[in-house]
C-alpha cells in the first residue's frame, strides 16, 4: 500500500541501514558535512523567509535580494539581475584553471498555494552545495570554479531555458540541483521527468443578446467548453504515461451576452519530446474541431516546450554510492517522474526546435514527509516544505550532491567518464 511506503508526518521509521565502505575522498565529505551542519540554522532561517514571501514566476524580487545578500556574506562574487531581471549568479574560484561546477537555486512560487513545490528547499540546497564546495576548495587547495545560478520562472516560465539561450550555462562542465517530493523515508530519487509542450488557444466569436437574438452570435465560450470536453474524451485514447491538462478563461463575460472570446492554456506531457509533440497535434485537432462547430476563429500558439529530464548515469552512480553509504536509500519510482521541469541538462530546445546538447547534469528528487493527497502543488505540500524534517532531508541530499560535485572538481578520470556518458546518451537520443 502507498501509505506503507510514503514518508508521513510523525513516522518514526529508522533510516535504512547504510552500506559498508568508504566514499570517494572522505576528507572532502567531512568538510562538506561540517560546513552544511554549521550553516543549518542560517539555511533554515533563509528557507522560512522565502516560504513566508512567495512570489510568482519572474516576480521573485524579494527572493533575489535575500539570496544575493546571503551569498555575498558567504564570500561569493555576486552579480544581481543576471541576464533576467530576477535572476542572479554567485561565483567562487580557487587557484588556476580546473573544472567548473554549476548549481541551480529555484525561487518562484505558485498562484494561491505559495511554495507548494518546495522551491524554498531547492533554493537553500543550491546555497548549501556551493558553500560546502567553496569550503572544501579553500581548505584542501582544490583548483576550480563553482557557480550558483538563481533561476526564476520555473513554474511555467522556462526560466532556465531563457538563461541558457543567453549563455548562462556555457562555462559549466556539470550542473546539479534537487527537488522535494513524496516518497519513501530518507530516499533520494533518480527518476527522470516528462517532456512538455505549452499551448495557448484563443477563440474569437461574435457577441449577441443571449435572450433576444442568440442566433446572431458565435459563442467562444462554447468553443472552449467543446474543446475541453473533446480533450477529455481524447484522453481515453492516449497512453497512460501521457498527461494533458488545461484551463480556460475569458474577458467581459456576462450571462446575457454571447461571449465573443475565450482563452485556453494547456500542458501536454509525455515521456519523450517526440511523443509530446505527437500528442500535441492530436490536441490541436480538438481546438480546430471546436472552432468549426461553433463558427469561431481559433489561434493556437506554442508558448514554450521542454524535453524530458535524462539523468547522467555516472553522476547518478556516484550519488547512489554516497547516499547509500551515508544518508539513506535510492529510489527509482517516486521523485518528479510524472511532472516536468525547465532543467534539462542533457539538452535544450533551440529556437528552431532542434535539441541542442548542453552539459552533463543531475537532478534527483528527495523525499519529505507528506500527508495523503498532499503531494506537490497542494497547500499541504507548502506546509510539508516548512517542517524541520524536510529541512534535514534537504541538507542530506545537499551533502551528497556537494560530494558528487567535488568529485567533478578533483577527479579528471571521473569527469571524463561523466562527459562520455553524456555524449553516449546524446547519441542514443538521436540529438
Amino acid at each position: 500500500m502507498m501509505g506503507d511506503v510514503v514518508w508521513r508526518p510523525g513516522d518514526r521509521k529508522p533510516r535504512p541501514p547504510v552500506l559498508e565502505g568508504d566514499v570517494y575522498r572522505p576528507d572532502i565529505l567531512d568538510i562538506i558535512e561540517k560546513t552544511i551542519d554549521e550553516l543549518s540554522p542560517a539555511l533554515r532561517e533563509l528557507s522560512q523567509d522565502i516560504l513566508a514571501h512567495p512570489e510568482l514566476k519572474f516576480e521573485e524580487r524579494y527572493a533575489h535580494d535575500v539570496y544575493t545578500t546571503f551569498m555575498e556574506k558567504q564570500g561569493f562574487v555576486v552579480q544581481r539581475h543576471y541576464l533576467l531581471e530576477t535572476a542572479w549568479i554567485a561565483t567562487y574560484s580557487h587557484g588556476q584553471g580546473g573544472p567548473v561546477l554549476g548549481v541551480n537555486s529555484e525561487m518562484d512560487a505558485l498562484p494561491g498555494v505559495g511554495h507548494a513545490c518546495g522551491h524554498n528547499l531547492i533554493g537553500i540546497a543550491g546555497v548549501a552545495i556551493t558553500c560546502a564546495a567553496k569550503a572544501a576548495m579553500e581548505k584542501l587547495d582544490i583548483n576550480g570554479k563553482v557557480i550558483l545560478l538563481g533561476t526564476p520562472g520555473e513554474e511555467g516560465g522556462f526560466g532556465k531555458v531563457k538563461l541558457w539561450e543567453k549563455g548562462a550555462y556555457e562555462e559549466m562542465d556539470v550542473c546539479l540541483m534537487c527537488h522535494p517530493a513524496p516518497g519513501p523515508p530518507y530516499s533520494v530519487s533518480l527518476t527522470g521527468c516528462l517532456a512538455m509542450v505549452q499551448l495557448q488557444v484563443d477563440f474569437v466569436g461574435h457577441t449577441a443578446h443571449a435572450g433576444l437574438s442568440p442566433w446572431e452570435g458565435q459563442n467562444a465560450l462554447d468553443a472552449a467548453v467543446l474543446a475541453y470536453t473533446s480533450i477529455g474524451l481524447l484522453r481515453q485514447q492516449t497512453r497512460p504515461t501521457h498527461r494533458i491538462h488545461g484551463i480556460f478563461e475569458g474577458n467581459d463575460w456576462a450571462p446575457n451576452i454571447i461571449p465573443d472570446n475565450s482563452t485556453m492554456y494547456w500542458f501536454v506531457r509525455a515521456p519523450t519530446t517526440k511523443e509530446a509533440f505527437q500528442t500535441a497535434e492530436r490536441v490541436k485537432a480538438c481546438f480546430e474541431a471546436a472552432a468549426t462547430a461553433t463558427g469561431c476563429k481559433v489561434t493556437v500558439t506554442e508558448l514554450s516546450f521542454g524535453n524530458e529530464l535524462v539523468q547522467n548515469t555516472v553522476l547518478g552512480s556516484e550519488l547512489t554510492d554516497v547516499v547509500c553509504k551515508k544518508y539513506g536509500m535510492i529510489d527509482y519510482e517516486w521523485g518528479i517522474k510524472d511532472a516536468s521541469t525547465d532543467f534539462h541538462p542533457s539538452s535544450f530546445f533551440s529556437v528552431v526546435l532542434t535539441l541542442v546538447p548542453v552539459m552533463p547534469g543531475l537532478h534527483p528528487g528527495f523525499s519529505i514527509p507528506t500527508v495523503p493527497n498532499g503531494g506537490n502543488h497542494t497547500s499541504a505540500f507548502t506546509e510539508a516544505a516548512s517542517t524541520i524534517q524536510a529541512h534535514e532531508a534537504c541538507l542530506d541530499v545537499s551533502k551528497a550532491l556537494a560530494a558528487v560535485g567535488m568529485r567533478v572538481l578533483t577527479d579528471d578520470a571521473f569527469l571524463s567518464d561523466v562527459k562520455s556518458a553524456f555524449e553516449q546518451a546524446t547519441r542514443d537520443r538521436g540529438d
